[in-house]
């Protein structure tokens, strides 16, 4: 294994538990279940300074923090893979 490959895999799962967790949030589901706190547990760090930075308003059923942290995540793994090459 390669150090690219296990930085290409490790933002890859980041990525998908985003999407994850954001499917769950149109649907009803039992916040207890263990891996439902797992995908909340390691997305919640990541995702939190965006909602910071993107306040949900009165009336704006949509929270953008995911997609912007996928943009900004991809964009550190593309500069952390550029200092590989």
């Amino acid at each position: 294994m390669t150090v690219v490959f296990i930085i290409r895999t490790a933002f890859e799962v980041l990525n998908w538990l985003i999407i994850i967790r954001v499917l769950l949030s149109w649907i009803r589901h039992d916040p207890y279940h263990p891996v439902i706190k797992f995908i909340y547990e390691i997305t919640e760090p990541v995702l939190a300074p965006f909602r910071r930075l993107i306040p949900m308003r009165p009336g704006m059923p949509i929270d953008f923090s995911p997609f912007l942290a996928i943009l900004i995540l991809q964009f550190i793994e593309h500069v952390i893979l550029n200092l590989f090459y």
